[in-house]
């Protein structure tokens, strides 16, 4: 009987049913998941790499068409009476995949998620790709692009620049959040039979970013973005306030990138 005893015992200390949890779970030594190693900062070798410069094509090409439908977009948010009546278009233009934003290439850098040499190249991409996209919807609609503003981002009148690069920030840090944690390795790993399609949740993202932030900056985030139309517009209410559009997105990627990786991961704090 005593040792039908110790087999039950012994048998509900080597299946115990309590799983770990949070930052428990990611110290287990027989983790099916190995955290892979940082991106050095710098990679020559990338520069000779075919896939280096179709990723860099890709980012152009992605950002392109993003700034094609954006601006049609906004000016016809600036025709409507109501100015998030079209946001859902806004939304679903992230779906086209890559970065196609310097404030999540940031993020991604930080978090030594590519190298420094990549990064760079794909912010220049990210900025080429934005001009060429901007500038051909004015080739097209020239009067009508002049008229309705060019898509430009503005602080809206009633706001003050500090609200503007709080929104900013705000809605840098939602989107680029949402992209840590819908790229997430470790989590797509360990919840491998809930398949998740990474555009979906980032463009919802974008959509309720946008529902928020719309009526304030016309909802920036993106840097490449608010350069490309404020290059091709290129009237002074376009860079009055341009710094914002730059310095909120950046920041918010900062502190998105930092919550994920400090506090969410926990990847500094892991046991040895």
């Amino acid at each position: 009987m005593e040792e039908q005893y110790e087999d039950v015992r012994l048998g509900a200390n080597k299946y115990r049913e309590r799983q770990p949890i949070g930052t428990a779970a990611q110290t287990q030594d027989d983790k099916d998941y190995k955290e892979p190693p940082a991106a050095p900062l710098f990679e020559p070798g990338e520069l000779s790499s075919w896939s280096f410069y179709r990723a860099g094509i890709a980012e152009f090409v992605a950002t392109f068409l993003f700034l094609y439908i954006t601006v049609l977009t906004v000016m016809g948010v600036a025709k409507s009476s109501h100015k998030c009546s079209t946001v859902g278009f806004q939304g679903i233009a992230w779906a086209f995949g890559g970065h196609i934003n310097p404030a999540v290439t940031f993020g991604l850098l930080l978090a030594r998620k590519l190298s420094l040499t990549r990064a760079v190249f794909y912010m220049i991409m990210q900025c080429l790709g934005a001009i060429c996209g901007a500038a051909v919807v004015k080739s097209f609609q020239k009067t009508q692009y002049e008229r309705l503003g060019g898509g430009a981002n503005t602080i809206s009148s009633g706001y003050s620049k500090t609200g503007g690069l709080g929104a900013e920030i705000v809605g840098t840090f939602v989107l680029v959040y949402t992209v840590f944690s819908a790229t997430d390795a470790k989590r797509n790993a360990r919840d491998s039979h809930v398949p998740i399609l990474a555009p979906l949740p980032i463009g919802f993202a974008v959509f309720v970013v946008h529902l928020a932030t719309i009526p304030i900056t016309g909802t920036g985030i993106n840097p490449a973005r608010s350069l490309g139309a404020a290059l091709i517009y290129n009237k002074d209410q376009a860079w009055d306030d341009h710094w914002i559009f730059w310095v909120g997105p950046l920041i918010g990627a900062a502190l998105a990138a930092l919550y994920h990786q400090i506090v969410i991961r926990a990847i500094p704090f892991k046991s040895k």
